[in-house]
């Protein structure tokens, strides 16, 4: 997929049209290097950089090998050659029957409050129930403020605990969206 238009609002709630022109595409082998950057300096950017997240996970240096997963995909952003970031879908271990997870969702910080983070989490959501899932869980932190807004806007809502198996115990923020 090759550019797009999304409405947005602006500071002042008047919607205006945005066009990017990213490329949306499959993960590939070169990507995982870059992305991995792109994941460690966003929670680094906010403070969310602590043990038990995917700042120090080993399978965020090999995106493209983890989401050789059955039951997965990893949609990465581009632009001109440039890796804007990217989220997939992941069956994590000891999830519910017809659940599956929103992960490793990450912008470059040039790339945020275009749009780009929503048309990936449709994409991911649109992916999962093409693919027989029947609702999407996520994990995440109170420090990721802004990502936490754009959730809730998609419908997910907040859990007492975490589901599944992630190995992720640095994350203390849990939710879950039919879909």
């Amino acid at each position: 997929m090759r550019g797009f238009f999304y409405v947005l609002p602006n500071k002042h709630g008047v919607n205006y049209l945005c066009r990017m022109t990213a490329i949306i595409r499959p993960i590939q082998p070169s990507d995982n290097a870059e992305l991995a950057t792109i994941v460690r300096n966003s929670l680094a950017e906010f403070g969310a950089n602590k043990p038990g997240t995917v700042f120090y996970d080993p399978t965020t240096d090999a995106l493209y090998e983890l989401f050789q997963t059955p039951g997965s995909f990893y949609f990465v952003a581009e632009e001109d050659g440039k890796l804007l970031g990217g989220g997939g879908i992941f069956p994590t271990n000891a999830l519910p029957k017809g659940y599956c997870e929103l992960v490793k969702m990450y912008l470059h910080k040039d790339a945020r409050g275009k749009g780009l983070g929503k048309l990936l989490i449709e994409r991911c959501l649109q992916w999962a129930k093409e693919n027989g899932y029947t609702h999407c869980y996520l994990e995440t932190m109170p420090e990721l403020k802004q990502a936490l807004k754009v959730y809730e806007l998609f419908g997910f809502e907040y859990l007492d605990g975490p589901l599944g198996d992630s190995g992720h115990f640095g994350c203390d923020r849990w939710m879950v969206k039919k879909i």
